[in-house]
């Protein structure tokens, strides 16, 4: 295109410049709405005795306009959740430290501190931390709704869970353990 015929083709964009602008705030109002920004240390968040799996709730539904929960799991060798599967949420597993078997439809493997791993809604998956330290991982669920359960969860006598009831919160938030 010549330089004569592109400036005639963008001139009438000109007076868009001299159109009033909202401000940048408003601008970002718009697309985040009542959500703010939220710094979080590393001792910081609600921790959770999940039938072992000891979390730290790091952002919840509340705070993210129901987009996002994401939590710091910090678990024992053993400890792991049993095939499941999620009909609401998607979930992003990051290792931090130690070792996690994952199972994600059917295929199992091992993750390493900065491995990742998807595991998508209605795709059975597990996880247990395996090897002999303890390990640190970043989950993430999205939409958000899943800590709700996890509270649940956590209010449950101490000691061996009943699995039936268990069973029965997981059911009530769309989640089915699989064999």
């Amino acid at each position: 295109m010549r330089r004569a015929h592109f400036l005639k083709s963008v001139g009438g964009l000109s007076i868009l410049t001299l159109l009033p602008k909202p401000s940048f705030a408003s601008t970002i109002a718009t697309y985040v709405g009542n959500l703010k920004s939220k710094i979080i240390r590393k001792n910081e968040g609600e921790t959770l005795n999940v039938i072992g799996d000891i979390q730290t709730h790091k952002l919840i539904g509340s705070e993210t306009d129901n987009q996002i929960v994401e939590w710091e799991d910090n678990v024992e060798p053993g400890t792991g959740i049993p095939p499941h599967i999620h009909t609401k949420e998607d979930e992003i597993f990051r290792v931090i430290k130690g070792q996690v078997e994952i199972m994600v439809n059917g295929k199992t493997s091992i993750l390493e501190a900065g491995d990742t791993a998807f595991a998508p809604k209605n795709i059975p998956h597990s996880w247990k931390v395996v090897g002999t330290e303890k390990a640190t991982m970043i989950t993430s669920a999205f939409p958000a709704g899943i800590e709700i359960m996890f509270r649940k969860l956590a209010d449950l006598p101490p000691g061996p869970p009943d699995f039936e009831k268990v069973a029965e919160i997981c059911g009530e938030h769309g989640i089915t353990f699989v064999k």
